[in-house]
């Protein structure tokens, strides 16, 4: 009997260490909503991820993360592939060999997403808009005066039918100016556009709007940045809902990073300074002579329904996605 009972202990006693085990592993395994044990722990899904981005001002907190180490920290390897417009890198991200682009303007991602094409994921917010970061230069003889004047012009953007186009036209509106004729021309090339009377006006952004006023003398004749539109996004940190599902942690990891970046070049205006030179080519003065937009250290679903609900009022979307879906994160 009582080997019999010592037989019974021991196997309760092992039944229980067994069940501790996988209890302990399960723990080591979870990690909470924002993915923070995993990360930290060396149970990322993906250890190096693939960034395209684009030379703008806007990508500044992706540069300052690498620089600061703050991906390195998180366990995360980030390599950058430059590229001169979003769109092109959409098809790369679309098929998996990109994991995320930097600099991503929304307006593209959205409508890809309403095509069917795509189905982003924005993994953190990269830049809003503030006046001066964003206008439109004419050159210095030209007749333009103001933004009365630029009806029935041509504007160059870097994308038609875009946030460029998104955001003037409601400046025009308000206003009661307009309309204008939008051409398609990449920034790096527009001071060369107008020098040649390609296009009457460029809409430009940081850093080639500082460079094509000191370049060619180029004059503003209306902020882009202003009112009614100061504040909105314009660009973010976008992967794919795959990649956000089948890599919850690493997803969480990278935001985590970006995000206290953003808070570093919002509050820190030496920091963004110290990277511009590097990826945007440009010098060190011409870096501090930038106009800067806002970067926003978190994702607000209020602010990106203002960009949503303007994109569908001027018909560049169908209908209205739920931005809260649109920016979930490791169960958030």
């Amino acid at each position: 009997m009582q080997a019999q009972l010592g037989s019974i202990r021991g196997k309760l006693t092992a039944s229980t260490a067994a069940l501790a085990g996988l209890a302990l592993l399960a723990a080591g395994c979870s990690g909470d909503a924002d993915g923070r044990s995993g990360g930290r722990a060396g149970g990322l899904e993906k250890t190096t991820v693939t960034v395209a981005a684009l030379p703008l001002v806007d990508v500044a907190p992706l540069h300052i993360a690498l620089q600061r180490k703050l991906f390195e920290k998180e366990g995360l390897t980030v390599r950058i592939k430059p590229v001169q417009q979003s769109v092109q890198a959409l098809p790369a991200l679309a098929n998996g060999q990109l994991d995320i682009i930097a600099g991503a303007n929304y307006v593209t991602f959205l409508q890809a997403r309403e095509k069917g094409t795509l189905e982003p994921r924005i993994l953190a917010e990269g830049a809003t808009l503030s006046p001066g970061m964003m206008d439109v230069v004419v050159p210095k003889d030209s007749p333009v005066k103001s933004a009365a004047d630029l009806k029935g012009r041509s504007v160059a953007v870097n994308i038609l039918n875009n946030i460029q186009s998104l955001t003037f036209d409601a400046v025009l509106a308000e206003d009661e100016a307009g309309p204008v004729k939008y051409r398609q021309i990449p920034f790096p090339q527009m001071g060369v556009a107008l020098e040649e009377k390609q296009v009457d006006a460029a809409h430009v952004v940081e850093p080639f709007l500082t460079d094509v006023k000191k370049k060619i003398g180029a004059r503003v004749v209306a902020e882009g940045g202003a009112s009614p539109v100061e504040g909105l996004p314009i660009s973010g940190y976008v992967s794919t809902d795959t990649f956000a599902e089948k890599n919850p942690r690493t997803a969480a990891a990278f935001r985590r990073a970006v995000r206290t970046a953003q808070a570093l070049a919002e509050r820190d205006r030496a920091a963004v300074d110290a990277v511009l030179p590097g990826y945007a080519r440009i010098s060190p003065e011409r870096a501090r002579a930038l106009t800067l937009p806002g970067f926003p250290d978190g994702s607000d679903p209020r602010r990106m329904r203002k960009l949503i609900d303007l994109m569908v009022r001027e018909k560049l979307l169908k209908e209205a996605v739920d931005p809260a879906e649109l920016m979930r994160v490791g169960g958030r």
